[in-house]
């Protein structure tokens, strides 16, 4: 009687001990559980805030290809595009401002902002020349060149180093500051069919 006291005892110890042993572990995996799920809940969140900039468009190097006045007078803004290429004759009933300073696309990039009135093939040969009309345009963006194509009005011109590559301005060009004068850079192609010269404010 005793033998079967004592392993009577002995079972009901071992099924104790092994209820204490579960109910001791149970607690230990939830809070693993829930490290797991806040560690990725925490990737998530660097996912989710680190994605947004890398999609981010750097506007210091980016194009903007235009056909109508609205949109040419954004991409000219301070918070438009280096290169801003319009891609059919264009007729803007008011005066327009080149302004802000932007690099292209260069490595490494350096000062520049283009406004290209033509279009190009494959081998980068202009295959149609536009024509741009205003009032007046200003161009207070430094390194700025009107490439190609016509540009029917007056320009003021109050920043350094304002180039003509192969244009035409059928109209007067005005700078407002000595500098701006003495870097005007126009190529052998260009024409200015009205006067140039100083104008200060």
């Amino acid at each position: 009687m005793k033998v079967k006291a004592i392993l009577l005892t002995m079972v009901m110890l071992t099924a104790l001990f092994a209820g204490c042993k579960k109910s001791t572990t149970q607690p230990q995996q939830q809070p693993q559980q829930q490290t797991t799920q806040q560690s990725q809940n925490t990737t998530t969140k660097e996912a989710q805030q680190t994605n947004p900039s890398k999609q981010t468009t750097d506007t210091s190097t980016s194009a903007s290809i235009v056909d109508n006045g609205d949109a040419f007078v954004q991409a000219i803004s301070r918070g438009g595009t280096w290169i801003i290429a319009i891609k059919n004759d264009l007729t803007i009933n008011k005066d327009l401002l080149v302004d802000g300073e932007f690099k292209n696309t260069k490595n490494p990039p350096v000062s520049q902002r283009k406004l290209a009135l033509y279009a190009q093939d494959a081998n980068r040969k202009v295959t149609a020349r536009y024509t741009l009309t205003a009032p007046k345009m200003t161009i207070t963006s430094p390194d700025c060149g009107l490439w190609y194509g016509t540009f029917v009005g007056d320009i003021y011109v109050s920043a350094t180093n304002f180039q003509l590559i192969g244009a035409t301005v059928q109209g007067n060009i005005y700078f407002t500051t000595d500098q701006a004068k003495a870097t005007f850079k126009p190529d052998a192609d260009s024409k200015v069919t009205g006067v140039q010269e100083l104008r200060k404010p």
